[in-house]
C-alpha cells in the first residue's frame, strides 16, 4: 500500500482550514428542547448536529474518563469508563436505549481500568472482547458482563519480563474469526490468537521503522478493500500503519492525523476519534474526507469541568462508533467524562 502524505497546502484545502467560514467556530442551525442553539459541523454530505453529554446517566453513577462505546444490533449505545469519584454504583459499562434512557450497567469488576470494548457479532450472539490495563487483561463478555474467558501476556512471547508489563488497550477481529490485541500501554506488541483464543505469533513493538509501533492504541481489520487488512492507530507516532493479516507491514497513512486512537466503519467511511481534539472521516483509500470538531487541544483543559468545553469541538476523543442511522457516538479521555452524539443531518 502506498504512503499517503499530503503537503500542508494540500491539507488545508482538504480539511477545509483554508476557508475562512470554516476556520472559525461551528456555525449554528439548530435548537435543543431546553432552547440552546446546537451547533452544526462537518461539510457537504457529511454534517453533523453536535449533542454533548447525550444519555441520562442515574443518580448513583459517575463517569470517569469514558474510555469505549459500542453499539449493538438493537440500537443500544454501551459506554465504557473509568468510574468517577463520588459514584455509589461501580459499575464500568453503562447501556443505554437508542434515545438516551439509562437501560442497565454491570462491569464493577474493571473499575479504573475501562479500556478498550469490540463489539462482536459470531453467528446469531453477540459479544465483548474488552481491554483493561490496571489488571493486565482483556477478556470476553456476553452483552450483559457474563465473562467467559480471561487472559493476559501470552506465555509465549519472550518480550515479558513481569505480568505488569502486558497493558493492553484494544482488539480487532478478523472475517476469519483470529483476534488481535494491542499492548498499547506496555511493549508495543501486537498479539494475533486465533477464534478460539490460541495464540499465533506477536509483532510490532516499540520503534519507528516500518512493522514497528510506539503506543498502538487501537487497531481494526479494515474490510472496506479488496482484501482485509489490520488497521493500527500507530498514536504515539502519530500515524496509521497497515499491516496484512499475519502481521506484515504494508504502509503508512500519515499527516492527516496527529494522536489516533481507534476506528469504526460503516460502508466506505472510516471514523477515527484523535486524542488532539478532532474526529477524523475517511474513505476507503485512507483520504480525508472531513475533520469535524476541532479544538484546540487537550493539554490543560481535559482535567478541567464541562464549562470549560467549548460547544462544537472535543477536547480528547478517545474512541467513536457509528450507530445504524450513520449517526456517530464519540466518547472523550477528560476527567468528568463525556459522551457526544453526532446527529447526522447531510
Amino acid at each position: 500500500m502506498q504512503t499517503t502524505r499530503l503537503n500542508r497546502r494540500q491539507f488545508l484545502q482538504r480539511t477545509g482550514l483554508a476557508a475562512a467560514a470554516f476556520s472559525a467556530a461551528p456555525y449554528v442551525i439548530a435548537q435543543d428542547k431546553t432552547g440552546t442553539r446546537l451547533p452544526v459541523i462537518g461539510t457537504g454530505d457529511h454534517q453533523y448536529e453536535v449533542i454533548h453529554d447525550w444519555g441520562e446517566l442515574p443518580a448513583g453513577h459517575v463517569y470517569g474518563n469514558t474510555h469505549g462505546v459500542a453499539v449493538d444490533a438493537q440500537g443500544f449505545v454501551h459506554i465504557k469508563h473509568t468510574v468517577g469519584a463520588g459514584a455509589t454504583i461501580e459499575d464500568a459499562v453503562v447501556v443505554f436505549d437508542a434515545d438516551g434512557k439509562f437501560a442497565r450497567s454491570w462491569g464493577k469488576q474493571y473499575k479504573g481500568g475501562a479500556h478498550g470494548l469490540h463489539l462482536s457479532r459470531e453467528g446469531n450472539e453477540e459479544f465483548f472482547y474488552l481491554c483493561d490495563p490496571k489488571r493486565h487483561l482483556f477478556a470476553k463478555t456476553t452483552l450483559d458482563g457474563k465473562e467467559l474467558w480471561r487472559k493476559w501476556a501470552p506465555e509465549q512471547c519472550t518480550g515479558y519480563t513481569m505480568p505488569g508489563e502486558f497493558n493492553p488497550t484494544n482488539i480487532a477481529i478478523a472475517p476469519n474469526g483470529d483476534f488481535f490485541v494491542a499492548d498499547g500501554y506496555g511493549k508495543s506488541f501486537i498479539h494475533q490468537y486465533n477464534r478460539d483464543a490460541k495464540y499465533l505469533r506477536t509483532f510490532g513493538g516499540k520503534g519507528k521503522e516500518p512493522g514497528q509501533v510506539t503506543c498502538p492504541h487501537g487497531l481494526m481489520v479494515d474490510t472496506r478493500g479488496h482484501k482485509p487488512i489490520l488497521v493500527v492507530a500507530d498514536r504515539s507516532n502519530n500515524r496509521l500503519q497497515n499491516f496484512s493479516l499475519d502481521g506484515q507491514h504494508l504502509g503508512f497513512v500519515t499527516d492527516i492525523v496527529l494522536e489516533p486512537c481507534h476506528f469504526h466503519t460503516q460502508g466506505k467511511l472510516m471514523v477515527v476519534p484523535d486524542l488532539h481534539s478532532r474526529v477524523t472521516l475517511l474513505d476507503e483509500n485512507f483520504k480525508l474526507i472531513a475533520q469535524l470538531g476541532e479544538g484546540p487541544g487537550y493539554a490543560g483543559l481535559r482535567t478541567l469541568t464541562r464549562d470549560h468545553f467549548t460547544p462544537g469541538q472535543f477536547v480528547a476523543p478517545h474512541s467513536a462508533y457509528f450507530d445504524h442511522d450513520g449517526n456517530i457516538f464519540v466518547v472523550e479521555w477528560v476527567e468528568v467524562g463525556r459522551v457526544t452524539k453526532l446527529r447526522k443531518i447531510a
